[in-house]
This record gives C-alpha cells, sequence and structure tokens, in this order.
C-alpha cells in the first residue's frame, strides 16, 4: 500500500487533459457549442476512454472536447484552477502539471501567451485555496508543426519565470525529436528543465535522441525502452527518470497486457521510475488508484511501491529545500 509518511507526488499530469466532463458540458452550453448528445450521461463516452485505443492517435481524439470548449480565457483560468482543486481532493501533495497553450489556444484562436498568463492565474488561484504545491510545465505540441511549436516555446518562454520546465509532446511517430533540436537549445538558454515524451509510439531510439540531443532530464512514459539494455544501463547511471503512467499506456495500446508493463523492469534496473496519471479526467483514473493497480496486477510489494514514491521525491523539479520540506511536512500529519 501506499507509504503515508512519504508523499503523494504526480509528475506527469496533463492539465488539458484533466478537464471536467462536467465542466465541458457546462461550458459548451455557455459558449452555445453544439455537442453530439442532448444528456450529459450519453456525453461521457465522448470525452472518457471506456475501452483501451488502437492507438496513441486514437487516445489523443479523445482530449479534443475539453480543448474544444475554451472560447476565452477565463475559461482556460477556470480549468487551471479547478486542476488544483482535483489534485487536493485525489489526496495529492506534490503534482507538476503541463499544458499545452496552443492545444487550448486554438479552436478560439485565442493569444497563446495570454493563454499561459490565464493558466498561471488560475492555477495561484487554486493554490491560495488548496494547500497543495504545483508547478507548471510548458507543452511544445509536436503534432502542429515546427513553426507551431516555436510560436508555443516562445509564448511560454515569456513566463519563464512561472514555469518549471519544458516538454515536447503529441505524435511521437510522425514528427520525431529530431525536428525540434533547436526549440531546445532556447529552452537550455532558458536555464528550464527538460521532460521529453518519448518511447510511446517510437521505439529506443527516440529516447536517445530525447537524452543526447533535446538534453532530456526525464522521459514521459518511455515504455519501449525496455528492448535496449544500452540504454536502460544508461539511464540508470546518468539518473535520467521515467514518468511511467500505467492506466494510460494500456488505454493508448502502448501496452496490449498491463501484467507485462516494464514499469517492474525499469525498477530492476534502478531506473529512478516514478508512478503517473497522464490525462486523468479522459482516463476515469486518478493516482491512488494507478498504484492499487501496481500492486493488483503487477504484483508490486510495499517495498517497492514506496520506492516509487521515493523516486518521484528525488527526480521532481524541485530544489533540495523544497524537496525537505515537502517530506518533512507529509510526515508530520
Amino acid at each position: 500500500m501506499i507509504n503515508p509518511n512519504l508523499p503523494l507526488i504526480d509528475l506527469h499530469r496533463h492539465l488539458d487533459g484533466n478537464i471536467r466532463a462536467q465542466t465541458i458540458w457546462e461550458l459548451a452550453q455557455q459558449n452555445n457549442i453544439a455537442l453530439p448528445v442532448k444528456h450529459f450521461e450519453d456525453f461521457i463516452p465522448h470525452v472518457q476512454i471506456i475501452e483501451s485505443e488502437p492507438d496513441l492517435l486514437a487516445f489523443l481524439k479523445k482530449l479534443d472536447w475539453g480543448v474544444n470548449v475554451l472560447a476565452s480565457l477565463d475559461d482556460c483560468k477556470r480549468i487551471a484552477f479547478e486542476n488544483v482543486e482535483d489534485v487536493f481532493n485525489a489526496g495529492i501533495h506534490y503534482a507538476e502539471l503541463r499544458f499545452s497553450p496552443y492545444y487550448m489556444s486554438m479552436a478560439y484562436n485565442l493569444p497563446i501567451e495570454d493563454v499561459v498568463a490565464a493558466v498561471i492565474d488560475g492555477v495561484n488561484e487554486g493554490m491560495k485555496k488548496y494547500p497543495v504545491k504545483i508547478k507548471l510545465i510548458g507543452i511544445l505540441s509536436r503534432t502542429f508543426g515546427v513553426e507551431q511549436c516555436q510560436k508555443e516555446l516562445s509564448a511560454l518562454l515569456a513566463h519563464k519565470d512561472k514555469l518549471i520546465a519544458i516538454d515536447l509532446a503529441g505524435d511521437e511517430y510522425n514528427y520525431p525529436g529530431e525536428l525540434f533540436t533547436n526549440h531546445f537549445k532556447q529552452v537550455a538558454n532558458a536555464d528550464l528543465h527538460v521532460t521529453i515524451h518519448a518511447g510511446e509510439a517510437a521505439g529506443p531510439a527516440s529516447v536517445w535522441q530525447a537524452i543526447n540531443d533535446l538534453k532530456a532530464e526525464r522521459i514521459g512514459h518511455g515504455v519501449k525502452s525496455y528492448q535496449d539494455e544500452s540504454l536502460l544501463e544508461y539511464m540508470q547511471q546518468h539518473n535520467i527518470a521515467i514518468e511511467s503512467c500505467l492506466t494510460s499506456n494500456f488505454q493508448t495500446g502502448t501496452v496490449t497486457d498491463l501484467s507485462k508493463h516494464p514499469i517492474k523492469t525499469f525498477l530492476k534496473y534502478g531506473i529512478p521510475v516514478c508512478l503517473n496519471t497522464d490525462d486523468p479526467a479522459v482516463e476515469g483514473i486518478e493516482l491512488k488508484g494507478e498504484f492499487k493497480l501496481a500492486q493488483t496486477v503487477l504484483g508490486f510489494t510495499d517495498t517497492e511501491i514506496s520506492q516509487l514514491q521515493q523516486n518521484a521525491v528525488a527526480v521532481a523539479f524541485m530544489s533540495d529545500s523544497e524537496r525537505k520540506a515537502l517530506i518533512e511536512a507529509v510526515a508530520k500529519k
């Protein structure tokens, strides 16, 4: 079971992939957006995955409903605030929420830089109301191409003091990391951390590229890393973390048998792997449920569960003093 003396941390959690179905429904009514059904209960299958999807792109389409109702900056601020509330209600002590401002802006052509500011404001308001610590990661959505990602990066860097890292997400197979090397040189110059979605739709070569060229400190998903033993050894030696998301990997079809998920292999190699949600509203899950899956389906022991928690603390993008304060705060409860 989860160790109550250690923090519960979610490092791979998409803010724009965690828009409540009720909020999507309400914003659609508010913004006069047509929906395919007349009753809320019938809308759930459109925005939440009921069974495994055939591939990553089919999974990602489920997320589109949420961003397609964001007609104003206030809507963006609302979902950011609700994300903080959701983190608190899930019993999570610390989370790094990632978001793609272009993805959130595109349906109504909102100013990308202003979307970033709205998300920051919503999260800050949420932290004033709820005693939980949140940091923000900006996403470059590779699916929309190199030029659009440059606009997105420029908008994010305009608020770089309010962000902790930059991520590359989206269609990994058709838009490989090689296209974005220049973007991440700018990220390095801005002194921001780097986490990259890799080894999900593509193989180990994608993970190597993320590490060597984009300077990834953490890898989102990284499922296919198990196919290259030298990669696993390298990640262990250089303390490169894997942000693992069990239900997500099953629902995207990346893993067809959850009991054979390579997270145990990563742990065995000494890679600092941790457990995360990815898109909880779309997946219909929360972090404590993912830990329960690790125990019941993968047979994780209490010691292994604690190790996952410890790994999350160790690889979170925070200072040593913040780490110490978080551990002490949880231990006192």
